[in-house]
């Protein structure tokens, strides 16, 4: 998985880049842009506005988030940015010079740091649990089929029975092994000095988890079976609250766990239907009202985009300052 996303020609350093196999909440609407934004005046309102305040897009596509904000923020704000993009892939040739394109988190944020659908693309393995308890699941590369392999480390067997508890009533169940995800959130949330680290993704609790998994790929706006050779987005939904826990370690604050849709209706973006009484006074306003409120739908519909889930870890601030309520 490693190597499929990430290497020389891997699905995320080479070609278009994700907007071009499958629709994210910032490719899907500019509400999520309007909605980040107003997430971001909170933090900066919690810190007292700053001098610098720091915006880390990690996981950046090719800067989609990050140029949206620049292009929203309000000037006296726009003047205090600093927008750091952090990607693998190489520099846009298109990105404003604003802002700063890096493989790695900087130290000392002071600001926000965003992770939108990047630790479902953290590698894991895979477990399969058999009358013998967990086994690794091997797979070819380039064809991917699948054989049993030997038990997980005593590290991720560890991981297994604290976060996803095999259900006694089925064999053969599947899970994706949280290790790798847990550290880069933790690493991630020591970057940031004071403010809010917050990752936005599919995900899962412990009392929910899916008996298959979810391992799976998207080419070309299609869902493909999860082939590593670096054609296509491998990604697993999340365990949250193990991503969660690991990052309260280090933030030792209290952590915020919702669904987008009660996020971003919090942030204003309610998806609802304006009044028909808005038509005939309107015509023109109706019509974009309508359009605002259909993209805010899509991205607030628990079926799709809006089952997403949102992890606000703050850091040296306080949760009720950056939780719009």
């Amino acid at each position: 998985m490693e190597r499929a996303l990430y290497g020389p020609d891997g699905f995320f350093v080479s070609g278009a880049g994700p907007a071009a196999h499958f629709r994210t909440s910032v490719h899907a609407s500019p509400v999520f842009a309007a909605c980040m934004l107003r997430q971001l005046e909170t933090v900066d309102a919690a810190l007292g506005h700053p001098a610098r305040l720091d915006v880390v897009d990690v996981g950046a596509g090719r800067g989609e988030l990050l140029r949206a904000l620049l292009s929203r923020a309000a000037p006296e704000l726009a003047a205090r940015l600093r927008p750091v993009a952090v990607e693998r892939a190489p520099r846009p040739p298109d990105l404003p010079p604003e802002i700063d394109w890096r493989p790695d988190i900087p130290d000392g944020i002071t600001g926000l740091l965003l992770a939108t659908e990047w630790l479902d693309n953290v590698p894991v393995d895979v477990a399969v649990h058999t009358s013998d308890g967990w086994r690794l699941l091997l797979v070819n590369p380039k064809t991917g089929e699948e054989t049993m392999g030997p038990p997980p480390s005593p590290t991720d067997t560890t991981w297994l029975t604290t976060w996803w508890p095999p259900t006694p009533t089925r064999g053969g169940e599947r899970a994706e092994i949280g290790v790798g995800r847990d550290l880069a959130w933790a690493e991630a949330v020591g970057k940031v000095a004071r403010g809010v680290a917050l990752a936005v993704d599919y995900g899962h609790l412990r009392d929910s988890r899916p008996l298959d998994g979810t391992l799976t790929g998207y080419r070309g706006g299609r869902q493909v079976p999860p082939v590593p050779d670096g054609s296509c987005d491998v990604t697993a939904h999340v365990a949250m609250d193990s991503v969660a826990s690991a990052g309260e370690r280090v933030a030792r604050c209290a952590y915020s766990l919702v669904s987008q849709r009660e996020a971003l209706r919090a942030l204003g973006a309610d998806g609802g239907r304006p009044p028909l009484s808005l038509a005939s006074r309107d015509p023109a306003g109706y019509l974009r009202a309508l359009a605002a409120a259909s993209a805010a739908a899509e991205l607030t519909d628990p079926a799709g985009l809006g089952g997403h889930l949102w992890l606000r870890q703050p850091v040296g601030v306080a949760l009720d300052a950056v939780v719009a309520r």
